[in-house]
């Protein structure tokens, strides 16, 4: 796998943001991407250097969907990877200016 098509895009919650000040960046990644391979990506793509790579299967969630007169049909949204990159002291990633 290419380290262009490991890290899919940046998450932006309240949570991540204040994970942000402490050094951590939280992606959406590549469903087979291991943890080596999301260090390698960040680093490329970033110019940073890795400390840590925490890695969170996300199960995806049920969604009903109903029409007039029908039955609700229950479907999934797909499952995902999530991955948790901690940089070393003093270094920073500009995610909003690479949107």
């Amino acid at each position: 796998m290419d380290y262009q098509d490991v890290l899919r895009r940046p998450l932006i919650t309240e949570k991540n943001t204040r994970l942000m000040e402490l050094g951590q960046y939280t992606f959406e990644v590549a469903r087979d991407a291991n943890k080596i391979q999301i260090k390698d990506a960040v680093e490329r793509t970033f110019n940073v250097e890795v400390v840590a790579v925490n890695v969170i299967n996300v199960r995806g969630k049920e969604r009903r969907r109903a029409r007039r007169g029908r039955p609700a049909s229950v479907g999934r949204t797909p499952n995902w990877k999530k991955a948790i990159v901690t940089l070393k002291e003093g270094q920073t990633i500009d995610l909003f200016g690479q949107l």
